[in-house]
């Protein structure tokens, strides 16, 4: 089973919060959101390669959902939200749309792309994934790290905020980063726009109000969006107060309880 950590586990009477990181983090990158989740059963998953699974290795989306379904089953959690953030979103709606869904209530996803529409699309991210994969498999992991955190996406982050983030991440085991990108790359993702369009289950979309890409992504495919201010791509990290309150806005919605009892 995939490492994970276990956070207010003695409580009851509400689903349990399952959250997914994304490449290069862990389950601690959750930490700063956990004060504000004080009423909630969490799991911090490490994702294969990453954190305390770094050991781990996954073929690609099918594989890290039945991973993660296995985990699941193993520690019992049979009632329970998605919360992922960039892969770990990614994985989370691949998993509402083709893997075990029982027991799952929806899918919050943070900085998350749907899928690729076009062959010429995927054939580009191919060609820019395996750049990245290169860089992770032959160069010093500082060095790919200082570039990667200059890619457009993080273009709100100061050069200390930049800086924190390189020295946090050069952690990572660079080889295993490279193999978990590659398994995971948008290049192989499936366009996730017509299943999650027939999907039962609730997905909304949270960015931060300075993330325009992903802001733009979830209006064009027309998903329920909340906006987090103050935030850039990495709305939990940056604006954790918010951002928790949308989240648990959200799940707690009397509207959603209602299509519960009405999907029951």
């Amino acid at each position: 089973m995939l490492n994970c950590q276990q956070v207010n586990a003695h409580l009851s009477g509400r689903p349990w919060l399952v959250l997914l990181h994304g490449l290069l983090g862990s389950g601690e990158d959750w930490q700063s959101l956990l004060p504000h989740l004080g009423e909630f059963r969490c799991l911090l998953v490490d994702l294969p390669g990453h954190g305390r699974s770094a050991s781990m290795t996954a073929a690609g989306f099918a594989d890290v959902s039945q991973q993660l379904t296995a985990t699941l089953q193993q520690l019992g959690i049979d009632d329970y939200w998605l919360l992922g953030y960039s892969l770990g979103g990614r994985i989370s709606l691949y998993h509402a749309c083709y893997g075990d869904t029982r027991g799952l209530h929806g899918v919050l996803v943070e900085g998350a792309n749907p899928g690729l529409k076009t062959l010429r699309d995927r054939q580009q991210r191919r060609h820019h994934d395996q750049l990245w994969i290169t860089r992770f498999r032959f160069q010093p992991i500082e060095q790919v790290l200082q570039l990667w955190y200059r890619q457009p996406v993080f273009s709100d982050l100061s050069d200390a905020q930049r800086q924190r983030l390189v020295d946090l991440r050069a952690r990572n085991h660079a080889p295993a980063i490279a193999t978990m990108l590659g398994a995971t790359s948008l290049a192989v993702q499936p366009d996730l726009r017509q299943p999650l369009s027939r999907l039962a289950l609730p997905v909304v979309w949270l960015c931060g109000a300075q993330d325009q890409k992903f802001t733009l992504l979830a209006q064009q495919a027309g998903f329920p969006l909340r906006t987090i201010a103050n935030a850039g791509h990495n709305a939990h990290r940056a604006n954790p107060t918010e951002f928790a309150r949308q989240a648990l806005a959200f799940i707690t919605s009397p509207v959603l309880k209602e299509v519960e009892h009405d999907l029951s």
